[in-house]
């Protein structure tokens, strides 16, 4: 999506999520500025969202995952994402929630 990314993994319980994402972040940006794929300079939005999800869910996931691109065609990332927010009881803030990209 170019908006967005899904990234679907299995944690340990001794594993840092925000050390993973700030790894992820950062070799990505390097690899898409070295492969000039970008036509104005590359960054990440701060933040991110991590939600998890119970083993007997995880051929759910995946086939969400697979296609997003047909359900995003019904429904914005940003209200998909306000919904997971509520879904998992999570308080938040609109001031906080992602921005359109530029």
């Amino acid at each position: 999506m170019p908006d967005h990314i899904h990234i679907f993994i299995g944690m340990r319980p001794h594993q840092s999520i925000s050390s993973l994402i700030q790894n992820v972040k950062t070799e990505s940006s390097k690899w898409i500025k070295l492969q000039n794929l970008c036509p104005q300079p590359f960054a990440w939005q701060e933040g991110y969202g991590a939600f998890s999800y119970a083993k007997s869910q995880v051929n759910d996931v995946i086939r969400y995952v697979k296609n997003q691109e047909i359900h995003h065609q019904k429904e914005t990332f940003l209200d998909e994402y306000r919904k997971f927010l509520n879904a998992f009881e999570i308080e938040w803030d609109e001031r906080y929630i992602f921005k359109e990209p530029e």
